[in-house]
């Protein structure tokens, strides 16, 4: 499959367009718009999650850049069109109106690295109907799996206190989204990845040196760790589980001197093994190789290797399936619609355990003594918002993305990744300390919903 990328934004885009990504429904309702007049009302839509995964105190935001890269080339081209016509998908009028489309409306939602809580408007897509209805997949698919991954890469950063993650989980998943995770990782707070496509999209911190296999094809455990130092240098990290660790972690040292860079350790029981090889190595003058921990990694685990000396961890399968919550349940909801006299309508669900709450919104979060203590978010019409003065302690929480069609490139590529990396940790910060907490609970602070 032949790869096309931006070098500006780090946008990866193959041989098919992300207009293509969605739900043939989407289409078929805007064939049947087009053709009663109701494609051109004006409508709002929402996403949000009615709730959290079970236990979970907390969600964070990613995946918005993403969405942002996609939108940039939301179009189709003459071999998407033909498809469209020869499934009879749509109707001829539709396959012109398609031909030249360019979403042209507005954006605006919770930044990336955010926390997000049951209800919370994550994001608003605000323009025609037929134009709003055609980003529904693309967006849930996006946010639904980083905002996961994300929120996975937190609790895991948190619970690794001081010592950096890496990203290894590219072989666990589907190959894009390896790339997707670890992105949404670094947004957690992770500090890098194995990814290399990931890595060079988006400039990110790319990590690893060798496995099992590249000790095992070589006579000789030596002569494999004398070949990785000739190649990598004695800053290198060395796998040392392979036959018999604390025999491995002596070669390395008399390979490399006790200038080695540091040691991997991928089995076995981490923690008590840590400390042997930690004690080893300062035995051996080793005392700045560093040691790092893989092997099926999770924010429980992680905790319980808090005093055991560790320096860095890599974090695979569990990252990438969002640690068993691999969705966020998001759901993308018509709010607010023209009617026939060209007036703003809210309009609502009324299904039962589906309801929703009617009208555009605005979303706060207040504060006392520095810390989060309540969601709030307020619903009504366009005027009724305009005129809505919020407590001085409430902080905005919506940003804007996209103005009638003009993508705000501030959230698009490495520099927006970073940003949302370092936002998200003074996010964290700025909730009670519960919410690191590992034991199920509600929600850390309550979503408060008001209707002007």
């Amino acid at each position: 499959m032949q790869l096309h990328h931006s070098c500006r934004k780090g946008l990866a885009m193959v041989d098919y367009s992300p207009a293509l990504m969605t739900d043939m429904y989407e289409y078929t309702m805007l064939d049947a718009a087009l053709k009663d007049g109701t494609a051109d009302r004006k409508c709002v839509f929402e996403v949000f999650t009615r709730r959290l995964p079970e236990g979970r105190r907390y969600g964070v935001v990613a995946g918005t850049g993403r969405i942002l890269d996609a939108l940039e080339h939301f179009h189709l081209d003459e071999t998407d069109l033909k498809f469209l016509a020869d499934r009879h998908v749509v109707s001829p009028e539709t396959i012109k109106w398609l031909e030249n489309f360019h979403f042209s409306g507005t954006i605006r939602g919770y930044r990336e690295g955010e926390m997000f809580f049951p209800n919370s408007p994550i994001l608003q897509v605000e323009g025609t109907f037929g134009e709003c209805t055609l980003l529904e997949t693309l967006i849930l698919s996006v946010l639904n799996y980083d905002s996961a991954v994300a929120s996975a890469a937190s609790r895991m950063a948190s619970a690794a206190k001081d010592r950096p993650c890496m990203d290894m989980g590219g072989r666990r998943t589907n190959e894009w989204a390896a790339v997707a995770a670890a992105r949404a990782a670094v947004v957690g707070g992770f500090k890098g990845t194995a990814n290399l496509l990931a890595a060079r999209l988006y400039g990110l911190k790319a990590i690893g040196t060798a496995a099992h296999c590249f000790t095992l094809v070589h006579d000789s455990e030596r002569d494999a760790f004398e070949s990785q130092i000739e190649a990598l240098g004695k800053n290198t990290t060395l796998l040392v589980d392979t036959y018999n660790i604390e025999e491995a972690v002596k070669t390395a040292v008399e390979v490399a001197g006790p200038e080695l860079g540091g040691v991997r350790i991928d089995s076995g029981d981490l923690a008590a093994m840590a400390q042997r090889v930690r004690n080893q190595l300062d035995a051996l003058g080793a005392t700045n190789t560093t040691i790092t921990v893989t092997n099926d990694l999770d924010e429980y685990a992680l905790a319980a290797l808090q005093t055991a000396p560790v320096d860095s961890y890599g974090v695979g399968t569990m990252l990438v399936t969002g640690s068993g919550a691999p969705t966020c349940a998001m759901v993308y909801k018509l709010t607010e619609r023209e009617g026939a006299d060209g007036t703003m309508v809210p309009v609502m669900k009324k299904s039962k355990d589906k309801a929703t709450v009617p009208g555009r919104k605005l979303a706060f979060r207040s504060y006392e003594y520095a810390l989060a203590e309540a969601e709030h978010v307020i619903s009504g019409s366009e005027e009724k918002l305009a005129g809505f003065t919020p407590e001085p302690t409430w902080k905005n929480l919506l940003v804007d993305f996209v103005d009638h069609g003009q993508i705000d490139a501030q959230w698009q590529g490495h520099d927006a990744i970073m940003a949302a990396h370092d936002y998200h940790a003074k996010a964290l910060s700025e909730l009670p300390i519960t919410a690191q907490s590992l034991m199920k609970g509600e929600p850390v602070i309550p979503t408060e919903t008001q209707v002007l």
